[in-house]
């Protein structure tokens, strides 16, 4: 499957919401992330454009593998996930995992996150919109597609978001923007 998705700063959601709003939306989700992101042992992510990390949404933990992006314009890139056992002890297990494999712990990304889900032109579109501690506030459009469908994902994205007035296109990952300014890692608690 393709992540296909296109993210903006923003100075305020207040005039996103409110568009959602006149379409009907209501946020299907608002809850905190906290994303742990890893480095291969065997090759730099930064230099591949690939990313690792394991993903805390309270206690579920989720992990992410995100392949190179297809273009320069957007973050169309393939993305696997995969549930982890929920809870403190198995993230900290497979933080410790990774670590043992020669995984390098790069950066903790947390954000506050507010998602609607809207049904466009056949695809299901979730509006997430987030603050990122030390990076700033976005709206980010993502439709999770076959690769068959990827041009008409884009030009539903791009309809999106001009709709929702959104400017000022960011195609660097909140990751890529945070590390310049790295947030310290916390301590997983002993395995």
């Amino acid at each position: 499957m393709l992540e296909v998705e296109m993210k903006y700063r923003v100075a305020d959601h207040a005039p996103v919401e409110a568009r959602l709003g006149d379409w009907g939306a209501r946020p299907s989700a608002d809850h905190a992330e906290e994303d742990h992101y890893l480095n291969a042992p065997d090759r730099d992510f930064a230099r591949t454009d690939e990313a690792l990390r394991l993903r805390r949404i309270g206690d579920a933990n989720i992990l992410t593998y995100k392949g190179p992006r297809r273009d320069t314009t957007t973050k169309t890139r393939t993305e696997l996930e995969v549930a982890c056992p929920p809870g403190d002890d198995a993230a900290a297990a497979f933080l410790a995992l990774f670590t043992h494999l020669g995984y390098r712990r790069t950066a903790v990304v947390r954000k506050r996150r507010r998602i609607y889900d809207l049904d466009r032109a056949g695809f299901r579109v979730h509006v997430c919109l987030d603050d990122v501690e030390g990076v700033g506030r976005f709206v980010e459009l993502e439709i999770v597609a076959e690769e068959a469908g990827e041009a008409e994902a884009l030009a539903v994205l791009a309809r999106t978001a001009a709709e929702l007035e959104l400017q000022d296109g960011e195609t660097r990952s909140y990751l890529e923007q945070l590390l310049g300014v790295a947030v310290p890692l916390r301590k997983p608690a002993p395995v």
